[in-house]
């Protein structure tokens, strides 16, 4: 019990002994009774006897004031406690400590209270930050085993200035391709193709069967020839152009594919891919070139 503890008993103890002293006193009051003081003597008493010589003396004695002397009563003694009273005083004392105890008690309990909500609240805390780390590393497991496709060009072995855009699986699970897209353009250079690849699909006459590419596997996604570039213009003189390299052609499109280790309700990912070709008089090339925004990945 400390200091602060001793206060508050003192404190009581002095509140229960201010009642007891007012009731002690109280008592020896209403039990004293008022005297009557003795008269000493009265103006009205005659003496019994006079000797001829004091008659004189008898007649100044008669004129002087009646004198009244008041004893003052002796202090009454206190009255000792009864058996009831100290009872009562101890059972008061007694219920004062235990309230105190109890409250001690009850401060000390909250107390342990809130230090165990702390501590709670801090496991929760450790216990979402772990979770959460969990979970990062969860993806970043499947970020680092899932399918990634990439595009090259590779030329054709069959036929001259005939090219194929081939896409390959250059990750560590296999890839789903759902829908592949092209578009060609003529500009005079890549700066003047749209800021934002434009891919509409294009109705086709049958679905597309998707297409499943096991790690290291590969998939031709669009054939290219020198023969097509003239059903790309809508007229001689814009071939012309084109063997002249005033304007260029453009071929660009994207993939889409998803990885079979993640939920079939995940976003699918997504492979940009834009070639140049390269006219040349006898010879022609197809590399990859464009903005980035036309060689993206997902």
């Amino acid at each position: 019990m400390g200091v602060k503890g001793l206060a508050i008993v003192a404190v009581l103890w002095v509140l229960l002994q201010a009642p007891l002293a007012v009731a002690a006193q109280t008592g020896n009051h209403a039990g004293t009774k008022p005297q009557t003081p003795p008269v000493s003597s009265s103006s009205s008493a005659k003496p019994q006897s006079a000797a001829p010589g004091t008659e004189n003396e008898g007649i100044a004695r008669d004129l002087q004031p009646p004198h009244i002397t008041v004893a003052n009563p002796p202090a009454p003694a206190p009255a000792p406690w009864s058996l009831h009273e100290q009872i009562a005083w101890a059972a008061n004392l007694v219920l004062v400590l235990l309230g105190y105890v109890a409250i001690m008690m009850a401060v000390s309990l909250l107390k342990k209270i809130a230090r165990q909500t702390a501590y709670a609240e801090t496991a929760a805390d450790a216990a979402a930050a772990s979770a959460q780390a969990a979970l990062l590393s969860a993806q970043a497991v499947i970020h680092s085993e899932r399918p990634w496709i990439l595009i090259t060009v590779e030329p054709s072995r069959s036929l001259e200035n005939s090219f194929t855009v081939m896409a390959t699986n250059r990750g560590r699970t296999p890839a789903r391709i759902i829908e592949t897209t092209d578009r060609n353009k003529i500009v005079i250079d890549e700066k003047r193709l749209p800021a934002t690849p434009e891919f509409k699909i294009v109705e086709r006459s049958a679905p597309f069967t998707p297409i499943i590419l096991l790690p290291g596997e590969f998939t031709a996604i669009k054939p290219f020839s020198r023969d097509d570039v003239k059903g790309l213009c809508d007229s001689e003189e814009r071939y012309k152009r084109i063997e002249t390299w005033e304007e260029k052609v453009f071929l660009y499109g994207n993939v889409l594919y998803r990885d079979l280790i993640s939920p079939a309700d995940s976003p699918a990912h997504e492979t940009n891919w834009c070639c140049w070709y390269i006219h040349g008089r006898q010879n022609s090339g197809l590399v990859i070139a464009g903005p980035p925004e036309y060689n993206s990945h997902t």
